[in-house]
């Protein structure tokens, strides 16, 4: 932070948004489509994994129906099908994102994130004006800067 007697140089954050267009949906769209396959990618990976340890430790074991091997195995289930959970509801959550952004209206105005910059204040200014910045977006190219800088 950068001190002298006439002003101050202090971090906010600035509030991003986006205009929806059909090119930002169609961006959205994309980039939400990814990370669904990739988490269906990672389920089937999982899934294998968990088939593979099954057959080694069917194969290393002399009697499958041995306490130690069933409670391995089972142990192996759990583990798998714990991770499966925690992906399928995160895929859930961008499937319920991909729904919200095919819902939204033409050139509404969308909180899209946050950004943190620094900005100059001098004694007389309102610092609750300059913390209170918005960036506005149109298919990536800033429309409107909002706010005091």
């Amino acid at each position: 932070m950068e001190v002298s007697k006439s002003h101050l140089l202090l971090k906010r954050v600035i509030n991003i948004k986006v205009v929806v267009t059909p090119r930002w949906k169609e961006d959205m769209q994309q980039q939400l489509q990814s990370q669904i396959n990739q988490f269906d990618s990672q389920v089937q990976k999982i899934e294998i994994q968990g088939q593979q340890a099954e057959a080694e430790i069917q194969k290393q074991s002399l009697n499958p129906a041995e306490p130690m091997v069933v409670q391995q195995l089972n142990n192996i289930r759990v583990q798998v099908n714990q991770k499966k959970s925690e992906l399928l509801e995160k895929k859930n959550q961008i499937l319920q994102q991909l729904q919200q952004i095919q819902l939204l209206e033409m050139e509404r105005e969308v909180n899209y994130g946050q950004i943190e910059g620094f900005f100059r204040i001098e004694t007389g200014d309102n610092l609750f004006r300059k913390l209170q910045v918005e960036i506005l977006l149109r298919d990536g190219v800033v429309e409107e800067i909002r706010g005091d800088l």
